[in-house]
């Protein structure tokens, strides 16, 4: 079975007005709603401390269902970030790239397709 070409995204050139370099040449969004940016830390803050009592219950020797139910919990918070994270991206950055011209609507083809491709793993 041949390899799949892996997407070299991160040094891809920008598709569209949400995607600028920052001063270190990493990519910065710039059109993230500031509500969904708050909401997604206090997620993200929120899912922190549930791993860190996932770490607390493999301390303490507790029941393994207990803790992989926890894991669980933990798999479905991130799924929501990443689908706040996924709208805001189809809303702005593949909305934008697809309507510009062909080569920037093909980019954002492949990134989307290995970005389902990432999750579905």
């Amino acid at each position: 079975m041949p390899a799949r070409k892996k997407a070299s995204i991160p040094d891809a050139p920008a598709l569209c007005a949400c995607d600028t370099a920052d001063s270190e040449g990493g990519r910065k969004a710039v059109a993230v709603d500031p509500d969904i940016k708050s909401r997604n830390l206090v997620r993200l803050r929120r899912i922190e401390g549930q791993v860190r009592g996932l770490q607390k219950m493999v301390e303490d020797d507790r029941y393994c269902a207990d803790i992989m139910t926890q894991i669980a919990s933990v798999h479905e918070a991130l799924r929501s970030v990443g689908r706040a994270l996924m709208r805001n991206h189809l809303r702005h950055c593949a909305s934008a790239a697809i309507r510009s011209d062909e080569k920037s609507a093909e980019a954002m083809y492949d990134e989307l397709v290995d970005i389902m491709y990432k999750a579905a793993r």
